[in-house]
């Protein structure tokens, strides 16, 4: 007998349940195929098809389009090359950004200034 037995008592292991009968391939695989579906439709397939407006948008782009930057510059494409758009902002200020930096297209009189 150990002095400690005394403090503590000594544990002992029960003996264990019976396992129970383990489900099919099938149901096993269900839950992790539908947390995939879930994630293909919240997540994957809305980012691919803002993606794909946005690319239909600056192919789109023409000269004298009123634009608005991710940075939030707005003003009226003057020049379209390979990679780089030219924007007036004001009268003979122009800033040329890459293609992808154009956020949105303004419909036609919304910048009035210019």
């Amino acid at each position: 007998m150990n002095p400690l037995d005394l403090l503590i008592s000594p544990a002992f292991a029960q003996a264990a349940p019976a396992a129970p009968g383990t489900g099919s391939l099938l149901s096993g695989l269900l839950f992790p195929i539908a947390l995939l579906a879930v994630m293909y439709f919240i997540l994957i397939r809305p980012q691919s098809k803002r993606l794909k407006d946005q690319r239909a948008m600056i192919e789109k782009l023409a000269v004298g389009d009123e634009v608005i930057t991710t940075g939030g510059i707005a003003g009226v494409v003057r020049e379209i090359g390979d990679n780089f758009v030219s924007v007036e902002v004001s009268d003979n200020v122009r800033i040329r950004v890459q293609k992808g930096a154009i956020g949105n297209v303004l419909p036609k009189g919304t910048l009035k200034s210019l």
